[in-house]
């Protein structure tokens, strides 16, 4: 079996309609996404997908990406954030200790 995507990355973008509760989902976060959209098509990567996802249930945690078929949960704040993310982990598969959010 071979897989359609070697890797397949959700950003939580679910906005909680009671305000008082924190969620992941933003400006922010939309732009972070498409960011990282557009600098994994032009580093010419292949056989990655980057998607919204609805609540992944970790709201404090957050905001927040997982990367599959890995399974690695990391909060992500900005755009150095994702350059990092690319570089170390996507390309190297190097974790990145600060940004991990332990399960």
């Amino acid at each position: 079996m071979s897989l359609f995507y070697k890797q397949h990355i959700f950003f939580c973008t679910n906005i909680r309609q009671d305000k008082n509760k924190r969620s992941c989902g933003s400006k922010e976060v939309i732009e972070l996404r498409n960011y990282m959209k557009e600098k994994i098509k032009e580093s010419g990567i292949r056989g990655i997908r980057v998607n919204n996802a609805g609540c992944l249930n970790r709201c404090k945690k957050g905001p927040l990406m997982v990367i599959y078929p890995e399974g690695v949960w990391m909060k992500v704040t900005n755009k150095k954030d994702i350059d990092l993310i690319i570089e170390k982990f996507i390309k190297n598969k190097k974790p990145i200790k600060n940004l991990l959010i332990k399960s």
